[in-house]
């Protein structure tokens, strides 16, 4: 009798009987459940204690590797973490298509070398999905669905030789890295850098490093040296990007290095890759994995060393479903495995720095800008003096500054962290605002799509040319900026300019942004202008200004983090320009040029800006000098969300006990998303404090309607 954990919404696994001959801890079995049969894997021996002779047999036993015994630990302890149900934990390691399949021999379809002899829209629809995805393989079905064809479109094609069909064997290895290939020349301060993470790799155990580098400073280069120390070990590495589209510059600089490229596990790659990813991974044929946050969950055969590149990042915070983040679970998983650990970042998270500056984790610092390169110039264009028409933001200085670099041939990037066209429609004769019909949030035009979106639930709606509450004709009238609205008036000023706008609504694909930002980056436009999306790691050699249209956004509210968000997005940014030869500048619109984050911006005095915001934390318990806990409360009524909240703060002796305090309960800043309506509350508490154990009892300790959800988030990072 062996126990099996499935994915299924349980609270326990179940008990069923081993086929002949037994079966592995860890296989992967079909089971029957109910009616149905579902994967599960096997997670020990039975429990007993019920009629034996009454329990199920396990159907079939996969093809595929077993989970090792350091998955399923690292599981359950991010699991019992997280707060979440170990099913739900299952899932995010189980995320791979057609692992049910017996292994067998398909026909893949790729870019072939033909010309059809006449174009069709469906032709160019396969083409086009073909040529965005670099030569990835398609099932026919996958290809089908993703053109939006039938698939005799696609045969067709196949026999003109336009589309290449292969008999594959199914999930072939990936090409061998060799990390005995030359890398980069390396300056003294990155050989230095790199001998360090080199030196953890041949302890051959756990340890963190926290690899501070100024922007353009190689944090890349050293780092991968730490990739060809573990390769050359025969352990398996993984590389964490937090935006889909810096992988294709990555891909690109890994396949320089090591000769081939290495496996990929993010959204933009085909469901036929992702499945190969995770059974090559697991059999040891892929040696190298750039993913997103979720290839922490892939069943590496043997892992020596993760990278978390823009480790600071916010998009590393998974914010729905299991709510964990990737950057505390690499630590983790690092921990189990005997691995390495390295978080890059030119401006650290608090919470990593504190670490680095206890002595819990090594610091190795690069504080030079690699080869001519050297750091922007730092200035505030102060509004209050400026004179800028009603209905611009652009500055007269501003403006004077990226003219010149449009006359010197270099390019300019105009910063705002605010996507679509603006913020708010409004119509002008009865002030009414228009709101989703789903959230309690604003509708944001996106002028260049013509429709308003919804920035929590992505309902969307075409511009409505009446008011929907006054039905008043052409009241209508967008207020405050986008970077859709910053376009239409740089375009305006510069008419000679070829500009381009980069946020994430504007592509259909991730393969769509990656080639936009490729284009760019070889000289393809004189002035970029783009959301924090530009922030994060890519390179333009030609960009020499950055401008920062509204420095103040993220400066107040309730968000503990603002101060050190706001930081590390400007210099980010600011890091954007003059990364090749030529010197440059970076110059913030500010009406509080005396901020003192806008200060600790301008002076580049890193330390002085994190001693004082950990300093601040630390007189109020917060993070990471004290513990937090999320409780988010939804229901279809606003007032059984509001009553469940009531009923869990009279009933907080498990909270109380354990030194904690609750506070709320209170409506979400955004009180309704998806139509549910949202209640908070949040737990503080201090370091030592047992506060997963305290949580779970008090919530285990009262009785919630069946009609309501309830989200735990364990450290959490935002507040809406």
């Amino acid at each position: 009798m062996v126990s099996v954990l499935t994915t299924q919404p349980l609270d326990r696994p179940l008990d069923y009987k081993a086929p002949p001959g037994g079966v592995a801890d860890g296989a992967f079995v079909l089971v029957p459940l109910g009616p149905r049969l579902v994967m599960g894997v096997v997670w020990g021996r039975g429990r007993g204690g019920f009629d034996l002779s009454k329990a199920r047999g396990i159907n079939a036993v996969l093809p595929v590797p077993p989970m090792r015994e350091e998955m399923r630990d690292f599981l359950e302890k991010a699991g019992a973490y997280t707060l979440t149900p170990m099913p739900a934990m299952l899932r995010l390691a189980t995320r791979a298509p057609g692992l049910t399949d017996p292994p067998s021999m398909r026909k893949v379809y790729r870019m072939g070398e033909g010309e059809p002899d006449r174009m069709t829209d469906a032709r160019s629809r396969v083409l086009a999905v073909l040529e965005e995805f670099g030569g990835l393989a398609f099932t026919l079905k996958e290809l089908s669905e993703a053109a939006g064809v039938t698939s005799s479109v696609i045969k067709g094609l196949v026999k003109q030789g336009a589309v290449s069909e292969e008999n594959t064997p199914r999930d072939l290895p990936y090409p061998t890295l060799d990390p005995s290939l030359p890398g980069k020349a390396l300056t003294e301060a990155q050989e230095a850098a790199a001998d360090d993470l080199r030196a953890g790799l041949r302890a051959g155990s756990y340890g963190t490093t926290l690899l501070r580098g100024i922007t353009g400073s190689g944090k890349t280069e050293v780092y991968l040296e730490a990739v060809a120390a573990a390769l050359a070990q025969g352990r398996q590495a993984l590389v964490l990007l937090p935006e889909i589209a810096l992988s294709a510059e990555f891909l690109t600089r890994v396949e320089q290095r090591f000769g081939a490229k290495p496996a990929e596990w993010h959204s933009g790659v085909t469901m036929t890759e992702r499945r190969r990813t995770w059974k090559m991974v697991a059999e040891g044929g892929a040696q190298l994995v750039v993913g997103a946050r979720s290839a922490l969950f892939l069943p590496f055969r043997d892992l020596g060393l993760i990278v978390v590149d823009e480790e600071h990042d916010s998009s590393y915070k998974q914010e729905d479903g299991v709510l964990y983040n990737a950057r505390d679970m690499a630590v983790l998983r690092a921990s189990i495995a005997g691995a390495q650990v390295v978080l890059a970042s030119a401006t650290p998270s608090l919470e990593s720095w504190v670490n680095a500056q206890a002595g819990k984790y090594r610091r190795v610092d690069l504080k030079s800008r690699f080869g001519a390169a050297v750091l922007p110039e730092m200035k505030a264009i102060d509004m209050r003096a400026e004179e800028v028409p009603s209905g611009q933001w652009i500055s007269p200085a501003l403006r004077q500054a990226v003219n010149q670099r449009v006359e010197a041939g270099e390019q300019s990037l105009l910063f705002l962290n605010r996507r679509g066209y603006a913020p708010v429609t409004l119509c002008r004769a009865c002030g009414h605002q228009i709101e989703c019909p789903q959230c309690d949030a604003r509708m944001v035009e996106h002028r260049f799509l013509k429709r308003l979106m919804c920035h929590q639930c992505g309902e969307n709606m075409p511009v409505p040319e009446t008011c929907p509450k006054c039905e008043a004709e052409g009241t209508l009238a967008a207020v405050g900026p986008g970077v859709e609205r910053l376009t239409e008036e740089a375009t305006a000023l510069f008419p000679e300019a070829r500009i381009a706008t980069l946020s994430s609504d504007l592509f259909s694909s991730a393969r769509a942004l990656k080639q936009a930002v490729a284009t760019i980056a070889g000289g393809g436009a004189d002035i970029i202008v783009g959301t924090q999306l530009v922030a994060k790691g890519h390179n333009f050699p030609a960009l020499t200004l950055v401008g920062v249209i509204d420095s103040d956004l993220g400066l107040h509210g309730s968000d503990m983090r603002a101060a050190e968000k706001t930081f590390q997005l400007m210099r980010q940014v600011a890091g954007r320009a003059g990364r090749a030869d030529k010197p440059g500048q970076a110059l913030m619109q500010t009406y509080q040029p005396d901020h003192p984050v806008i200060r600790a911006i301008l002076s580049g005095d890193e330390e002085e800006f994190w001693n004082a915001e950990a300093e601040s934390r630390h007189q109020a318990g917060m993070p990471p000098f004290g513990r937090m806990a999320g409780i988010i409360l939804s229901a279809e009524q606003a007032d059984v969300a509001m009553a469940a909240g009531m009923e869990l703060a009279r009933h907080d002796g498990p909270i109380r006990a354990a030194g904690a305090v609750v506070y709320g309960p209170a409506p979400a800043p955004i009180a309704r998303v998806r139509g549910w309506h949202r209640v908070r509350m949040l737990v503080k508490a201090p370091k030592g404090v047992a506060l997963q154990r305290a949580v779970s009892d008090w919530v285990a300790g009262v009785r919630l309607p069946k009609n309501l959800r309830l989200a735990i988030d364990i450290d959490p990072q935002s507040f809406f």
